[in-house]
């Protein structure tokens, strides 16, 4: 039980952090206050699920119909490249936000769809959790498999919240124009890069 509790724990951990489109919305959306806490939630619960479907055994699913995968690859990178471009523009105006007025800027709803946008229309969400994971855990039998999923659902969800409230640790810093204009050209580059890597193989099937 402990062995496959802490193997989820770690193998979760190290899919989970690492820099892409929703960590660099979180992170954002964390340094301005906006709705810190069901954005926080609502990533957490989207990995839950998955990561329980895939330890169910729903990864063969989704290997089954590559059409989910090619749907979501063109729907990503579609939207990752609107937002990325949005993003591009916003770094090149001097904006400047009292941070401690910030708490809850913006729509609910917006960031809401935005998250569940960016977080759906990511096939790495499934490859990584449903796939991998899934997989992953056939090692484990019984009770074990479960406390697998566990260890990676715990991991996501201490990931996200540290990342959306640790955020605003950062404030002060972004208490300078000049702090946006990086961190949106941040974003521009992830958004882009991670658009990027789901076209190309469309873009190599054509060249080909």
């Amino acid at each position: 039980m402990e062995t496959a509790f802490v193997q989820g724990l770690a193998i979760g951990a190290s899919l989970i952090i690492a820099v892409g489109a929703q960590n660099a919305f979180v992170l954002k959306q964390g340094i301005m206050r906006a709705h810190s806490l069901p954005i926080a939630l609502t990533c957490s619960i989207i990995d839950a699920l998955m990561i329980a479907a895939g330890v169910a055994g729903l990864g063969s699913l989704v290997l089954a119909f590559p059409i989910l995968k090619h749907a979501a690859s063109l729907g990503g990178a579609a939207f990752l490249i609107w937002y990325g471009t949005n993003a591009l523009k916003a770094s090149f105006s001097d904006k400047e936000m009292d941070l401690s007025k910030a708490t809850g800027a913006g729509s609910l709803k917006a960031a809401l769809m935005t998250t569940l946008a960016i977080s759906f229309l990511n096939p790495h969400l499934y490859l990584d959790t449903v796939v991998l994971l899934g997989s992953i855990s056939t090692q484990f039998s019984g009770p074990d498999r479960q406390w697998f999923g566990a260890g990676a659902v715990l991991a996501s969800f201490v990931w996200f919240f540290t990342l959306s409230f640790g955020a605003r640790l950062m404030a002060p810093m972004f208490a300078r124009p000049a702090a946006w204009r990086y961190l949106d050209r941040f974003i521009f580059a992830t958004m882009y890069s991670i658009a990027t890597a789901l076209l190309w193989p469309y873009a190599k099937a054509l060249l080909q």
